[in-house]
């Protein structure tokens, strides 16, 4: 696989003809509704047994194997008629030869809403080892608010991906709730309600596993967290499902912050099947522009984490979106999200030009909206998940964890696919 930016002046055809690449897997891999027109900056998925490559004027043996990143050896090899490292090789095709795949298994998780389409959701399956539909919400007397997971239950367990079911402290109608977290962190009472309610759906749905996604606990509350986790995993292990929870995204024990205190890294990692780090958001809805998941952000939060965690429990967060800013940031204004295609197209609607920033590994743009307004624009794309899914293999990690798999973004998927094996049921 190549992943190609697109230069001006180029075209579907012409990508096609230079690698040796049906054009219409090219418009497909890619998702491209209009493939007569592609963006500056662009990536494209380029995805063959083999390449050909159309070598540039005064390009030779060694240009081109640094470009793909393949030993002059081996081209030369594969190019019989090439008689030298030095030869000049301007309008010649030369035939790139692919090294071996030697991939390894990772788990992979995609959270879904239950109104996701069911057709994304089936176009995703086959890319996951679990899903974790979000969300139940617990009440303060230990109730569940129920949610139609039916469907995506069913055909999770048809596709060979275990299904999670998701609770959370959100309020009805609200968002995480600090107050709700402490009623259940420290009434016994009520954790015994909501560890029998757990069991039921997990039973009566067909569930395979438990992630617990509390967010915005109390500081104080820290230790209870804890033991909470433990009595759910004593509760539930030997019925046979797992458990994992969802984390802040800290870069230190002590990381000050509502959101960080009271998630102890060290304790879930010992205690869960898998945990799940929440490295995205900060580039967020009512923060100031900048790339929702840039690298080296992440890597900081992966460094500490590995130093307390097993590095195979952990789940490296990976967004599936990205925002749009209108410039300049005034506090309390909120971004607009917008998923990984829709912001390419906007690119082309505007007629803006792709740009990537390298150190946070990351593509954005910017353009002048119909009021004259000054927007930016960060998001992913091929190459920007790439980058961030070599972290799990620098960090030996576990695997990756989707927020959200609720649009279908096939890039995203081939280049997974290309680095590792996926892990199934």
């Amino acid at each position: 696989m190549v992943i190609y930016t697109v230069k001006r002046g180029d075209s579907v055809y012409k990508i096609s003809k230079k690698y040796g690449i049906p054009m219409q897997r090219i418009i497909a891999d890619n998702q491209l509704e209009n493939p007569n027109v592609l963006v500056p900056g662009q990536a494209l998925v380029l995805r063959s047994d083999y390449l050909f490559h159309k070598a540039y004027q005064k390009q030779d043996i060694s240009s081109i194997a640094k470009m793909y990143g393949v030993s002059e050896e081996s081209l030369l090899a594969a190019n019989p008629e090439i008689e030298s490292t030095g030869q000049n090789l301007y309008g010649k095709m030369v035939l790139i030869p692919q090294p071996p795949n030697r991939k390894r298994s990772i788990e992979v998780n995609g959270y879904a809403f239950p109104y996701t389409p069911m057709n994304v959701i089936n176009s995703t399956l086959p890319y996951l080892t679990y899903i974790s539909i979000f969300s139940y919400q617990v009440k303060p007397d230990g109730s569940l608010i129920p949610i139609p997971d039916e469907n995506i239950v069913n055909a999770a367990l048809n596709g060979n991906v275990l299904p999670m079911m998701v609770i959370t402290n959100i309020r009805e109608g609200g968002s995480f709730d600090s107050d709700i977290a402490h009623v259940i962190l420290t009434d016994e009472q009520v954790q015994n309600t909501l560890l029998a309610n757990v069991i039921e759906s997990l039973r009566d749905k067909n569930y395979r596993g438990l992630d617990i996604d509390f967010e915005y606990v109390f500081p104080d509350d820290r230790e209870n967290y804890n033991r909470f986790l433990e009595k759910v995993v004593n509760a539930l292990r030997p019925l046979g499902y797992i458990v994992v929870s969802a984390i802040a995204p800290k870069t230190k024990e002590d990381q000050p912050g509502l959101l960080y205190e009271a998630h102890d890294y060290k304790f879930h990692g010992s205690i869960l099947d898998h945990v799940i780090i929440m490295t995205y958001e900060w580039g967020y809805t009512f923060g100031p522009a900048r790339p929702v998941s840039p690298i080296d952000e992440v890597e900081k939060v992966l460094q500490y984490a590995v130093s307390v965690i097993p590095p195979e429990k952990i789940l490296m967060g990976m967004p599936n979106y990205g925002y749009d800013w209108t410039l300049p940031f005034v506090p309390g204004s909120a971004a607009r999200s917008i998923t990984n295609l829709e912001a390419v197209r906007l690119a082309a609607k505007v007629g803006a030009e792709i740009h990537y920033d390298a150190k946070a590994q990351a593509p954005y743009f910017n353009y002048y909206d119909s009021d004259k307004r000054l927007h930016e624009v960060w998001f992913d794309d091929a190459r920007s998940i790439e980058a961030r899914l070599k972290l799990v293999d620098k960090y030996n990690l576990g695997g990756a964890s989707y927020w959200t798999i609720n649009n279908f973004f096939l890039q995203n998927w081939l280049v997974l696919q290309n680095m590792y094996r996926i892990k199934k049921i």
